[in-house]
């Protein structure tokens, strides 16, 4: 799945995530996702959340 929609993303789960320093380079960084940050329902380029280790990163994948 995609970071795409909010409703997908719940805090606890387990997520990749691309870090604004890293989004041309596309490099993905992983981790559980504590806060979403991201007010609207959808955002054509991931959800912006927060992950446990402090990484803020748009969601390109959620890990099953």
């Amino acid at each position: 799945m995609d970071g795409q929609t909010r409703s997908q993303i719940r805090p606890g789960m387990k997520v990749r995530v691309v870090e604004k320093q890293n989004q041309r380079t596309g490099k993905l960084t992983e981790g559980i996702v504590q806060r979403i940050l991201t007010k609207s329902a959808s955002h054509p380029h991931g959800i912006k959340v927060m992950l446990e280790n402090g990484i803020v990163g748009r969601v390109k994948e959620i890990i099953e």
